[in-house]
């Protein structure tokens, strides 16, 4: 099915339902550096975009079958100031959407047979529960019945990151349920406990938490590019495109240690190799700054939620002493489902580690949307 990609960002609606097999028609983005990302990972030739949402009229989108958004979380997230999605600024582009459905209704033009809408978990309880109701009910008013599932992205890559899901279905359409998606609430990526297993620096309280994790980050963050987030992530691979540093082969190598992944440098013989344990931690530079109580996490959990704020890295036990690295925008891209060559073609078009930092940040997990476009193919079959 075609589509149209609303509040773009780099893409990972895109990314996601094109690995399904659905095409895009057009996108919107008002952001000038997520633009050029986009930009350079798509081939874009021929396809309807504008900039602002708020300038576009519904009458002049091409006909798609599915429309994506995930209008500005900030209003509504528990770490914004809860203005909510009526009265917050960023979070009420969500209405943008609901009047270009309007304008198409009133220009007698055709209407998307699916919405897909993403958001933060807290959606569901912000203004008390009001901001969901209001969303039901405004997809409601222009004739469209909604599903939603929270679903956590640490199922299909190695990142702790809830999210809820409503995908609208245009009633006079009679289209399938996507949800459950197959494999939902089960185990498909092993291990999600946390236990504490230490703190770090002097005060016991929860933002010093020690957790051990192996092959899961925190939830990434669009404001991540203030403070680069330290915590592991399972991976193997090379810190520089090439193999090598500097003519050394073993400097910027990333290694696999029972799934986490340090980048070690390497003493010159004798035995003198560094010995580590690895365990990912959240914004060790920032005491008061953790996520749900923790900041550090047990092997086989899912990272923390990357997030635009926080940065994530790696604590580094070396006989008794203790570093850190960040992780690398890479990474952080790697975690949201995006290929090294997407990457790579963002990074060369210049686009700086901050701005790559917090699109990583802003996008949508691609496996996950890609799960919910194999669904949607699947029950438009019958």
């Amino acid at each position: 099915m075609q589509f149209i990609d609303m509040f773009a960002g780099i893409g990972g609606f895109r990314t996601g339902l094109e690995n399904a097999g659905h095409t895009c028609v057009g996108y919107i983005e008002i952001d000038k550096f997520a633009r050029q990302s986009y930009e350079a990972i798509y081939d874009t030739r021929g396809e309807f975009t504008a900039y602002d949402i708020q300038k576009v009229q519904g009458g002049e989108l091409p006909s798609a079958k599915i429309w994506t958004f995930g209008s500005p979380c900030q209003d509504i997230s528990i770490a914004g100031k809860g203005l909510g999605i009526v009265k917050g600024k960023r979070s009420s582009m969500f209405f943008e959407v609901i009047r270009l459905l309007k304008e198409r209704i009133e220009n007698k033009k055709t209407l998307p047979t699916y919405l897909i809408m993403e958001n933060v978990k807290n959606l569901l309880s912000s203004n008390r529960g009001w901001d969901f109701t209001r969303v039901l009910f405004e997809m409601g008013k222009v004739g469209y019945d909604a599903e939603w599932s929270v679903l956590d992205s640490a199922q299909v890559v190695p990142q702790h990151r809830e999210r809820i899901y409503i995908v609208g279905h245009l009633r006079t359409a009679s289209s399938r349920k996507v949800f459950p998606i197959e494999g939902q609430n089960t185990a498909t990526f092993e291990g999600s406990k946390v236990e504490t297993v230490g703190h770090y620096g002097e005060k016991r309280h929860q933002s010093s938490i020690v957790y051990d994790p192996i092959g899961t980050s925190p939830t990434l963050s669009a404001t991540d590019y203030k403070h680069p987030v330290k915590v592991a992530v399972k991976q193997v691979g090379q810190l520089w495109k090439g193999g090598s540093f500097g003519g050394n082969p073993q400097r910027g190598r990333v290694y696999s240690t029972a799934g986490a992944s340090p980048t070690l440098g390497t003493m010159q013989g004798g035995g003198l190799e560094p010995k580590i344990v690895v365990k990912p931690c959240l914004t060790p530079d920032r005491i008061k700054k953790r996520q749900n109580g923790r900041r550090f996490k047990n092997n086989d959990d899912p990272s923390f939620t990357i997030t635009v704020e926080d940065r994530n890295g790696v604590m580094i036990a070396n006989k008794g002493e203790i570093a850190i690295r960040k992780l690398t925008p890479l990474e952080c891209w790697r975690l949201q489902g995006f290929s090294d060559e997407q990457f790579y073609k963002a990074k060369q078009a210049g686009v700086s580690d901050s701005q790559l930092y917090k699109q990583a940040g802003n996008a949508v997990t691609t496996k996950v949307v890609e799960a919910i476009g194999r669904k949607l193919y699947e029950v438009n079959k019958y």
